[in-house]
């Protein structure tokens, strides 16, 4: 690591990265995720497209309300095997929830819904609660009552028939495990901007921006004989973090480039732009614009798409471009920059997939009963959920 002593780190306080983007993680079933996501999350689904280097495989992106804040998206790989936790992995996501109260709330619902969850508990001053999905995919709520710092985040989702003083609102902090804890500690501080904010147990703090729950990273020590993750379903593909729009993107992938870490470029992935970069084995991160992507903004520039000017969409989630806001999620959406009039590669993509019906994603849930796991995993994919008793 001793080159990176030699290269500028201070970054100029209008480049800092601005915490928690998004999450991408692995699901063996897209079916079962979306109504594990919408029936007992209470998230809604803002838009349904593919993974844009695997066109045979979805991405699902999650999110509260206005498509800013929570971000929880997913793939779902053809014959992957069920992934495994431990060293050199991104081993947890956090969901923002408005208050302690709130915690309890979520014990009872997920009692009711059969959903395997821990205690109560307190990390940094702050009440948490961990629970799992049916992938066994590792997760844990996070109580915004103390939150200091950076206190941006969204609404929770106006259509779940999780009260809305009780609902997500945002991603809280990601949990990492590594090999080489002392070495990611370099990279998060010289190259990334982090500050190092504090120690419990094997768990330390990294903060970023203002800091707060929405800016966080945890960085996890691994125990002595721990065994190595290897990546499958039920395990996170990628942390992103956010960055302002594609000018400070390019900062970004300019001093990436700079400390020699492996990285991909300039990614336009429509909903937003990107940069790749391997920051320790089986850790990859991914710095993401708050703006939408290039080709979305282009489109918008042309006058296409679902926004009125170029103006409007600077500041409209990139997921509601190329549909409105009320028709994303209802079908499959292929972006216009990787599909441009291919009507007939569409046609292929679109029969590739397995199936997947997410024909309610606008439904009204206000009042409906909460599902459980064992529903979860009953409701045949592709077919309408009504069919599921």
């Amino acid at each position: 690591m001793a080159e990176l002593t030699k290269i500028e780190t201070k970054i100029p306080e209008n480049l800092t990265l601005g915490g928690v983007h998004h999450v991408t993680a692995i699901t063996s079933s897209a079916q079962k995720i979306y109504d594990f996501f919408t029936n007992i999350l209470g998230l809604r689904l803002a838009k349904l497209t593919v993974n844009q280097d695997d066109y045979e495989t979805y991405h699902l992106f999650f999110t509260e309300e206005d498509g800013h804040g929570a971000d929880m998206t997913f793939f779902d790989f053809k014959d992957i095997p069920k992934g495994n936790h431990g060293v050199n992995n991104i081993e947890r996501a956090s969901f923002r929830v408005p208050t302690d109260a709130s915690l309890d709330y979520w014990t009872r619902r997920f009692d009711n819904a059969h959903v395997k969850h821990g205690e109560i508990s307190s990390k940094f001053g702050q009440k948490t609660l961990e629970f799992e999905d049916f992938d066994g995919q590792l997760y844990q709520l996070i109580s915004d009552q103390n939150n200091s710092g950076d206190d941006s985040k969204g609404r929770s989702w106006q259509l779940s028939n999780v009260p809305q003083e009780h609902g997500i609102t945002g991603l809280g902090p990601v949990f990492v495990k590594v090999e080489n804890a002392e070495n990611l500690r370099t990279i998060l501080e010289t190259v990334f901007g982090f500050r190092y904010a504090g120690q419990e147990d094997d768990l330390h703090l990294f903060e970023v921006a203002n800091g707060g729950n929405g800016a966080a990273l945890i960085l996890q020590e691994a125990g002595e004989k721990e065994a190595y993750a290897y990546q499958g379903y039920g395990t996170i593909h990628h942390l992103a973090l956010g960055t302002a729009n594609p000018e400070t993107l390019n900062y970004w992938i300019e001093r990436i480039k700079a400390f020699r870490l492996p990285h991909s470029g300039l990614v336009d992935r429509f909903y937003f732009s990107s940069e790749y970069v391997r920051v320790a084995p089986g850790v990859l991160f991914e710095i993401a614009t708050y703006t939408p992507g290039i080709g979305a903004l282009d489109m918008a520039k042309s006058g296409l798409g679902a926004v009125d000017s170029y103006e409007e969409a600077l500041i409209t989630s990139g997921f509601w471009i190329d549909q409105t806001k009320e028709e994303s999620g209802l079908s499959l959406s292929l972006p216009a920059h990787l599909f441009p009039g291919d009507e007939a590669t569409k046609a292929r993509t679109a029969t590739s997939l397995r199936p997947l019906d997410t024909s309610d994603a606008h439904r009204d849930r206000t009042k409906d009963e909460l599902w459980t796991v064992e529903k979860v995993l009953e409701h045949k994919a592709g077919t309408p959920a009504e069919t599921v008793q």
